[in-house]
């Protein structure tokens, strides 16, 4: 692993800890009958969409969703099935292997057409959006598939690239995006930059960043690193004034360092209380 990924992974840390079974006290679903609509909905309502004027479509981590059902094999199949369905897409955010971004779909094409009004791309971007939502399930394409299957041209595929529905992959594929993105990506994982000079076949010079993140995320966990013991009630969590590092709702941060399993869950007669999972980056 290069030092760069090595830094993110660290940083992010999405590997599965020790298990956090009942997840949040009181937000959890039956087993078995897990409705993963209904909780996308709810978490969805903990997205802070005027942080983006309303640029964004509300966006829930995958991730998220371990917080409320244990059972991650059930939660990855229905939401295969939605997404299958064309009803929920999902993103991979680039920063991490296994950070997904989920979206419903009409959320999603209804915030990129009100992004492209009065755009040359517009059109473009509406003949993607046709052949997407129906029912495509990829998180990337290739240029084969771009070019034979969805029949767009080399200077379509620019015209996307450039509206934010599609970023580059590596050389003839693409991600899946959400346009205006980067600033939701910022404040989740928000750091110092450090560049380092390197050689690459296409460009005689270019910058590879290395983030040193101090993130919105890591502010949360240090809240529970410092209490007492280094756990704290999950409800008193929820009450804490935020610093300036952390932009989301704190119920939207509990959900992730949770789901993450970056602390422990712990079932008390006084509520939920979450510990702290030692070796975490602070």
């Amino acid at each position: 692993m290069s030092r760069k990924r090595a830094l993110i992974a660290d940083t992010f840390c999405l590997k599965r800890r020790r298990s956090a079974a009942d997840a949040v006290a009181g937000d959890s679903h039956a087993e078995g009958a897990a409705d993963i609509r209904s909780s996308l909905q709810n978490l969805m309502t903990l997205f802070s969409r005027k942080l983006f004027n309303d640029s964004l479509p509300p966006v829930v981590l995958k991730h998220q969703l371990y917080s409320l059902h244990s059972d991650r094999t059930s939660v990855d199949k229905q939401l295969n099935e939605l997404r299958a369905s064309g009803e929920l897409l999902m993103f991979q955010l680039g920063f991490d292997s296994e950070a997904f971004a989920l979206v419903f779909a009409e959320d999603y094409r209804a915030k990129v057409l009100q992004g492209e009004a009065g755009r040359e791309t517009l059109e473009t971007v509406e003949k993607f959006l046709d052949k997407l939502i129906p029912g495509c399930s990829d998180l990337s394409f290739n240029k084969e598939k771009m070019l034979k299957e969805f029949l767009f041209t080399d200077s379509e595929i620019t015209q996307l690239v450039k509206s934010g529905v599609l970023t580059v992959r590596d050389a003839g594929s693409w991600w899946l995006s959400i346009p205006n993105s980067g600033k939701f990506i910022k404040y989740f994982i928000k750091g110092r930059c450090v560049y380092h000079k390197t050689h690459d076949q296409r460009f005689n010079y270019c910058y590879c960043i290395i983030s040193d993140f101090i993130t919105g995320r890591k502010a949360v966990l240090g809240m529970v690193k410092k209490s007492k013991y280094s756990e704290i009630l999950k409800t008193e969590l929820e009450g804490r004034r935020t610093t300036s590092h952390v932009k989301f709702q704190m119920k939207y941060h509990i959900h992730d360092i949770v789901g993450a399993e970056l602390v422990e869950c712990i079932q008390t007669t006084s509520g939920t209380v979450l510990r702290y999972v030692d070796g975490n980056i602070n």
